[in-house]
């Protein structure tokens, strides 16, 4: 399975928190990192969308239910 770059990025923080010692340094950190995988999270949303967008346009001519299609395609490379 591919990871899109919202994927990859999601999986870079919670490496990076995986990795925090516990200092108190570390935890004001890792709490921070956590609040950037959530925003990513919700940014995940925003960049199905995009491919979908791709994917419908890409598909413009070819006769078939583009979102039956692209979610088949989506839950293939991505999830």
């Amino acid at each position: 399975m591919k990871q899109t770059a919202m994927q990859q990025a999601i999986a870079m923080v919670r490496s990076r928190m995986e990795s925090m010692n516990e200092t108190l340094m570390g935890k004001h950190t890792a709490h921070h990192l956590q609040q950037v995988e959530r925003e990513l999270h919700l940014l995940i949303k925003d960049e199905k969308e995009q491919i979908k967008d791709a994917f419908t346009d890409l598909n413009y001519y070819t006769p078939f239910d583009s979102n039956i299609a692209f979610e088949e395609y989506y839950k293939e490379k991505y999830e």
